[in-house]
């Protein structure tokens, strides 16, 4: 570290080499193998001074391949912690990642690699498979380093075109200056999830990253909590939420290499974590899990929740006794929400945190009055909204109007100023003149003893009114059930209000989702034939 410059704990780089000198022996990020193998194989542990020592380590390997600051390449890989050790390796080279989902498949993956024109990829040996059949379609893709995991479906050995990141790992610790300058130095570019056109790459700084540490304090994440997550260290929730305020305030947080609903409260029993992030679908899909005697003994003080169905909220909090903190926040720019633990009403996701402007605006830029559905935008208070997607100046100007950063999210506020969401622009479920409560629907579903997974989603209506939707619910059995369709529809219509109850029921053996668990619903339309074998229609 050149003496003469001056570090910043705004550049990622900056602020571990700083937690190594002020607690280097503190395990502040656990990779847990209870929810893979029942606790066969042992946690991956690393203190503040591995994070700086392994960074240091493949940051002088990303200098051997000739990368220069703002040279970019990809991480494809699940939550491993060489997934963060590369990050930080990122920032001390100047370079800027690009965190691509592990599930990522074909076209979507050719694209994302070559629209961020990236010169190599650090990937696991899960991924090679997936890799190698679309590596002819990269000619400036240069170089490939790749985990062995220890799983049976790694494939390193069998591929002569990949060097071990091991390699790398086992080389002698040189300490490179940081080429960072400055913290709003470019850090990784992440794509959005591209269901309603090509994904978008938004570029975020060092700044952007280390500065969601904030949400630590917003939340009111104390020195004895330890948050969890199984989210995806590929998307903006597990790195805002989770990974950047454990890094900062030293929160020694818990990671799984996947989200595993059915060992969510064992994993947090198991290292004593008092908080977790779900988002959308996640909340349904844990309270699908069969009743359990011991679902309210656990560790667990706050759920920092992305998309709490407001049927589903109370009772999730009684069932495993915790409290829910809902916020609101998009990954392509704009500010954050919140509403505190006891604070307004259930279903609102908050208020704007300080230094923000939130409002709900019509297509032409005026405020609806409560109640009124319309558009949820953000500015910096006093300022104007800005965003960069990487190489589309075009979309980055789209996205800002008069100022303010246009969200594509629909929600209304009350009189009171607290904010709601009510759908994606464009995918709103209206029937007979009325938006339907989707969370209620997937309560009364997910109640059901027979099913395992529930998410309810709208298509147009087979009447042709302008507007309207058909409700569909994908279900998936739970383990070992025999899942009788009919019989879900009798558990509708006698817990629902008959505009609720789903048009269609669509047995499916798993809801497709994002890396950030987001139910594709896409997907899901595509795949439905309402004279299929396996959907039923309400009569």
């Amino acid at each position: 570290m050149s003496p003469a410059r001056e570090r910043h704990e705004m550049i990622l780089a900056d602020l571990i080499a700083l937690r190594a000198e002020e607690q280097p022996e503190l395990d502040v990020l656990t990779f847990e193998h209870l929810s893979l193998d029942g606790g066969a194989t042992p946690d991956a542990v690393r203190t503040y001074a591995d994070l700086a020592e392994h960074a240091q380590r493949i940051a002088a390997g990303l200098v051997e391949l000739d990368m220069v600051p703002g040279d970019r390449f990809a991480i494809m890989m699940r939550n491993h912690p060489e997934f963060v050790e590369t990050m930080i390796a990122a920032s001390i080279t100047g370079t800027v990642f690009v965190p691509i989902d592990p599930r990522t498949r074909g076209d979507k993956l050719a694209y994302m690699l070559t629209a961020a024109g990236c010169k190599g990829l650090v990937t696991s040996d899960d991924c090679l498979g997936e890799i190698d059949r679309v590596r002819g379609r990269l000619p400036d893709l240069g170089w490939i380093l790749a985990l062995d995991t220890g799983d049976d479906t790694g494939e390193l050995a069998t591929a002569p075109w990949v060097r071990p990141l091991g390699e790398l790992l086992e080389h002698e610790v040189t300490t490179l200056d940081v080429r960072a300058p400055d913290p709003e130095a470019p850090l990784q570019i992440m794509f959005t999830s591209g269901t309603t056109g090509d994904p978008k790459g938004i570029v975020g700084s060092n700044l952007r990253f280390c500065g969601a540490a904030l949400l630590g304090h917003l939340f009111d994440y104390g020195p004895d909590d330890r948050p969890y997550t199984g989210l995806s260290l590929t998307h903006g929730n597990a790195q805002s939420v989770t990974l950047a305020p454990a890094l900062h305030m030293g929160l020694r947080a818990v990671f799984s290499r996947r989200f595993t609903r059915s060992k969510l409260w064992d994993v947090c029993r198991a290292h004593g974590c008092t908080t977790f992030s779900l988002l959308g679908g996640i909340a349904t899909a844990i309270y699908s899990e069969p009743p359990r005697p011991n679902d309210a003994d656990n560790p667990v003080r706050m759920v920092v929740s992305g998309g709490m169905p407001a049927g589903l909220w109370k009772a999730f909090e009684d069932r495993f006794d915790v409290r829910v903190l809902e916020f609101y926040g998009a990954m392509d720019g704009g500010g954050v929400a919140y509403k505190p633990i006891g604070e307004g009403p259930i279903g609102s996701f908050g208020k704007p945190m300080g230094g923000v402007e939130m409002k709900i605006l019509d297509e032409e830029g005026i405020e609806c009055p409560p109640g009124v559905i319309g558009e949820i935008c953000s500015r910096p208070e006093g300022g104007e909204a800005t965003i960069d997607y990487h190489g589309d100046p075009e979309a980055s100007r789209r996205k800002i109007r008069s100022g303010w950063n246009r969200s594509g999210d629909m929600g209304h506020c009350d009189a009171e100023g607290w904010m709601f969401f009510d759908f994606r622009a464009g995918g709103g479920i209206r029937r007979n003149g009325e938006f339907v409560n989707a969370g209620f629907v997937e309560k009364a579903i997910a109640e059901h003893p027979a099913v395992g997974d529930v998410f309810v989603y709208g298509v147009p209506a087979a009447s042709g009114a302008p507007g309207e939707s058909d409700i569909v619910a994908a279900v998936v059995a739970a383990p070992g059930a025999s899942l009788d369709l009919d019989e879900v529809f009798v558990t509708c219509r006698s817990e629902l209000e008959a505009n609720f109850v789903p048009t269609y029921l669509q047995q499916v053996d798993e809801i497709p989702k994002t890396a950030s668990e987001k139910p594709l619903a896409s997907v899901l339309s595509a795949a439905l034939s309402p004279d299929a074998d396996n959907v039923r229609t309400e009569a």
